[in-house]
């Protein structure tokens, strides 16, 4: 295989506690500290062990955003990736639009194995990677909790609700990455450093040919109601009584 295309999402970082802008326009990202998605780090962990036992040739890392993106894709060139790509916008996209992106690089780049995150932190759809695969009309193996390659095939383990599921699929193909496929490496300063020297292609999202404007927008945001304070009670009968009180008994 000669290339491998995985998708590195900046957002809020999770050990950050998310607060709506006052506007209701939006998340508060100004003084935030932002990172790759965790299952896009994931995938490049397993994109990356992939390379290293000889059986893909680069890795090739693709982020959609604004320019900002750079951080994420850096850390990424850092991790072990080979180049990257952003594709430049500062519009809010939908989970279609972001797969018909990928669609347009994988056009491009012809990768044998596509790997993203099973979903983003930030939105939560796990939607781009199906889309992707239908509309490039190619297999896909979603919730991977492990990935082995076998020529043009490869085998892949799904974290079902059932338990686990084996399936086998056709290359090349999209796979999205589970909590459980690997642990992403740490990164050393050094890699950091070598990081800056390596390609960082910026691809503004008008020079693609993407039909049609985002299916989905956001028109506002608001957090969670506050939760109400709980009781404590002395008995089952004090129980069952305050949940009367309640409706729920």
């Amino acid at each position: 295989m000669e290339k491998i295309l995985v998708g590195l999402k900046r957002v809020v970082d999770y050990n950050v506690r998310v607060r709506v802008k006052s506007d209701g326009s939006g998340v508060e990202t100004a003084g935030v500290k932002m990172s790759i998605n965790p299952f896009d780090e994931i995938a490049l962990e397993e994109a990356l062990q992939i390379k290293e036992r000889g059986d893909a040739s680069e890795v090739i890392v693709l982020s959609i955003g604004t320019s900002e993106s750079q951080q994420q894709l850096r850390t990424g060139l850092a991790m072990g990736a080979d180049r990257a790509i952003l594709v430049t916008t500062d519009d809010e996209l939908d989970p279609l639009t972001r797969a018909r992106i990928f669609l347009e690089v994988i056009n491009r780049e012809q990768p044998g194995l596509v790997v993203l995150g099973k979903q983003a932190i930030d939105e939560d759809n796990s939607q781009t990677g199906q889309m992707l695969a239908a509309i490039w009309g190619r297999p896909q193996a979603t919730f991977a909790s492990e990935v082995k390659l076998d020529g043009d095939t490869a085998t892949v383990t799904r974290e079902v609700d059932a338990g686990l599921e084996t399936i086998e699929i056709d290359l090349p193909a999209v796979v999205t990455a589970d909590l459980r496929l690997n642990e992403p490496r740490y990164v050393k300063l050094p890699d950091i450093m070598k990081a800056k020297k390596k390609p960082l292609e910026e691809l503004p999202l008008s020079d693609l040919a993407i039909e049609g404007a985002p299916a989905i927008s956001s028109t506002a945001y608001e957090p969670p109601a506050v939760r109400e304070k709980g009781i404590m009670v002395e008995d089952v009968p004090a129980l069952i009584g305050a949940l009367k009180d309640k409706g729920l008994a």
